[in-house]
């Protein structure tokens, strides 16, 4: 999205760079972020000795590279590989792909609502970009739905489409905990005692961003999963729900336990 990228980069910045031609001094190599193309020095390939560039680099290699210079008049871009930082290839990379995503999310969107990329942008996708991040943007409304939208003014029609597409194409990834509760009801109705303390507890801790299962161990062993995304949410949510159960039956004269699984 041209929007929302400056025509030129920065010096200090990473960019992706996809090598176009190699020769003995360095290689030439598009920066496929902005459309442009820079010079990677053979001095700025590597600090060992180099014989053979190609050794280095070949042709349509995509590298993560450092912006060492910028001359806007003459069009010059200086790049650099050697300065480039494992942590900093790992991140870049992960934030290209989120990237790529993210435009991919837009297209279709706008193919939905019979607009341009660009219109779909200004309307939504900006807000949403400076508040959240737009991929992460995204993934909040898988996680809260069109609100996220219609909270930054964005028309309901058009942010239902946005969490729809969101719903559709992303998977949050989620963390499980689990926990194991052992009740015990000698009242008459004990079964039905257990059943209601087992809904109650999870309508207690109804969560859009987190999933509560229980499963039967073997009478009267229960256990419970707790799905959300992150381990501080899990673990929160669980031992909220565990403890519940427990009080529920407690509550209804029986007595239990809960402990978080190791």
């Amino acid at each position: 999205m041209a929007e929302r990228k400056p025509e030129w980069p920065e010096v200090g910045d990473l960019v992706i760079a996809t090598i176009e031609t190699v020769t003995d001094y360095g290689a030439y190599a598009k920066l496929d972020e902005f459309s442009r193309r820079g010079l990677l020095h053979v001095s700025e390939i590597s600090s060992a000795r180099i014989r053979n560039v190609r050794d280095f680099v070949r042709e349509n290699q995509k590298m993560v590279l450092k912006v060492l210079h910028v001359d806007v008049e003459k069009g010059h871009i200086n790049l650099s590989l050697r300065r480039v930082t494992k942590r900093e290839r790992i991140e870049k990379i992960k934030s290209w792909k989120k990237d790529r995503k993210a435009d991919a999310l837009l297209r279709e969107v706008a193919e939905k609502l019979g607009l341009t990329v660009d219109e779909v942008y200004q309307k939504a996708g900006a807000p949403l970009d400076e508040k959240y991040g737009l991929y992460e943007g995204f993934e909040k409304l898988v996680k809260d739905g069109a609100e996220v939208l219609t909270k930054l003014d964005v028309p309901e029609d058009m942010a239902k489409v946005f969490a729809q597409v969101a719903e559709e194409r992303i998977r949050v990834k989620m963390v499980k905990v689990h926990g194991t509760i052992e009740l015990h009801c000698m009242k008459q109705n004990g079964v039905n005692c257990i059943q209601d303390a087992f809904t109650a507890a999870k309508k207690s801790e109804k969560a859009k961003d987190a999933k509560i299962q229980f499963y039967v161990i073997a009478a009267p062993k229960y256990s419970v999963e707790v799905a959300a995304e992150n381990w501080k949410r899990a673990e929160e949510i669980l031992q909220k729900v565990g403890q519940a159960v427990v009080t529920n039956v407690t509550k209804a004269g029986g007595e239990g336990s809960f402990k978080r699984d190791k």
